[in-house]
């Protein structure tokens, strides 16, 4: 049995997503509209039309070239959207002793429920999870993305629980999260966690904004610059990056 799934892109030779060389799998779906989103052309559902044993047949063409370290990524869109065929798809990857990446932003995440019980199946076939934390402020969370945060920081809670690895990726944003004051916030949370292998800053960029014309969407963040590199500098002080060893 092989479960479908509503595949965005993919990209063969991801350097970006993960530890190695990475298959990365982009999946269609996300509820939050972050405003400075490049990929708003994932944001539909779409129907499922890729089946996740020739996909996994797929990636594993390019197995030679992952090395130690690399495999499959399964990015998004939002792919908690699509648990199930997440789940069966990194079942299948296990059973060949690939090495799994889920990249999330944990807005589908809850502690209760269907959805929970196939999550902690999840988790027993991912390697590592590449989490987006976006801003610690429930309010400017709301306000960046269209959402609470609440459920977000629980299943980073979990995760560190479970002692499930994690790399946190944070977008910086001038003007919106880049303060002393909520650089702060989020480091007193992450210092709370004992699961963190890495802390990442990705600094905003423009380069998806175009996306968003050509959909008919407009812009919210057009007059914002990206961030220079003494700020960048400055948060990566702030969220001391460099205490995480991996």
């Amino acid at each position: 049995m092989s479960v479908k799934g509503a595949i965005h892109s993919i990209e063969t030779f991801g350097s970006v997503d993960g530890p190695g060389v990475r298959f990365v799998i982009f999946l269609k779906g996300c509820a939050m509209r972050c405003q400075y989103c490049h990929n708003p052309d994932t944001w539909k559902c779409g129907e499922p039309d890729t089946d996740s044993e020739a996909l996994l047949k797929r990636a594993m063409r390019y197995r030679s070239y992952w090395g130690k370290n690399g495999g499959i990524t399964v990015s998004g869109g939002e792919p908690l959207l699509q648990i199930d065929f997440l789940l069966d798809l990194f079942q299948k990857a296990k059973k060949e002793n690939i090495h799994t990446v889920l990249d999330t932003a944990g807005n589908p995440f809850t502690g209760e429920g269907d959805f929970f019980d196939k999550f902690q199946e999840l988790m027993n076939v991912t390697d590592l999870i590449l989490l987006d934390l976006k801003v610690y402020d429930e309010k400017k969370h709301r306000a960046l993305t269209g959402k609470s945060n609440r459920n977000i920081l629980d299943l980073a809670k979990y995760l560190s629980d479970i002692g499930k690895p994690v790399w946190i990726r944070h977008v910086l944003v001038p003007g919106i999260n880049d303060s002393d004051e909520d650089l702060h916030k989020l480091d007193t949370f992450l210092q709370t966690l004992h699961n963190v292998a890495r802390v990442e800053i990705l600094p905003y960029h423009t380069l998806g904004a175009y996306k968003w014309e050509e959909l008919g969407y407009t812009y919210a963040l057009k007059d914002v610059l990206p961030p220079d590199k003494a700020l960048v500098k400055h948060a990566n002080e702030l969220l001391h990056t460099a205490q995480y060893d991996s």
